[in-house]
């Protein structure tokens, strides 16, 4: 079985038990223990997991994703975050917009800055024509819980644009950097990071300390913006917090 393979299988595992002993993903798995404890050490650094006395446990990973119906509380803090990212938005930038609710609400602090913007957000649309904003929107699938659009005919669109700044919604940041729900979006927020200049992530105090399936990125790769006071000194440590 191929390293990533095992790696997918382990996790799923792990996962779906909340915990296994190494016995049973030895016999399971058919593989020499050296072999396994090279696979739990990679998954415990990508913080995927656990090791324990004899197994590994699933680490504390966030499985359902929230719809943006249900993302609709905490909108003070959203409006709060747009109002501070207002003052990073120059005339006459390319920007790339995520699709989310807290960068939907950084819609109405552009329209006087002359910007042209590039979103996968479905939600975005309206607001952005309504502000007579230029705007360019990504193709491919629409995913019905967040109205994003992913996949890759999005990320060979994406691929296209350059960026002066990009404006990144998030669903979880630890230590170990930022993270989200779905792999295809991850993959597409991390296109949208590369492309950028310089890249915001903004999040509201809910999203510190989860840790979601999808990585995105180290915390060194972006600024947050947050209305979050009281944050994790190995956070700070290692980013940038802009929250007032």
């Amino acid at each position: 079985m191929l390293f990533e393979d095992r790696i997918l299988e382990i996790l799923k595992i792990i996962q779906e038990n909340g915990s296994i002993e190494n016995s049973e993903l030895l016999k399971v798995l058919n593989i020499s223990e050296a072999t396994l404890r090279r696979d739990l050490t990679y998954l415990e650094r990508e913080n995927k997991i656990k090791r324990v006395r004899g197994g590994a446990i699933a680490n504390n990973i966030v499985r359902n994703e929230i719809s943006i119906k249900e993302k609709i509380n905490n909108q003070e803090s959203k409006r709060k975050i747009a109002k501070i990212a207002e003052q990073f938005i120059s005339n006459g930038d390319y920007i790339y917009l995520d699709a989310g609710t807290t960068t939907y609400e950084l819609i109405d602090y552009m329209k006087d800055k002359n910007v042209k913007v590039v979103t996968n957000g479905i939600s975005n649309l309206e607001k952005l024509i309504s502000n007579n904003i230029e705007t360019y929107i990504i193709g491919g699938r629409v995913k019905e819980k967040t109205l994003a659009i992913v996949g890759t005919k999005a990320l060979r669109d994406l691929s296209e644009f350059s960026f002066d700044k990009a404006f990144i919604g998030i669903n979880g940041i630890n230590e170990n950097g930022f993270s989200t729900h779905d792999v295809e979006e991850a993959i597409l927020k991390r296109q949208a990071i590369n492309n950028s200049n310089k890249v915001y992530i903004l999040a509201d105090h809910s999203k510190f300390d989860m840790t979601y399936f999808s990585n995105i990125a180290k915390l060194e790769e972006a600024t947050i913006i947050t209305d979050k006071k009281e944050i994790n000194p190995k956070i700070k440590k290692r980013t940038k917090i802009i929250n007032e």
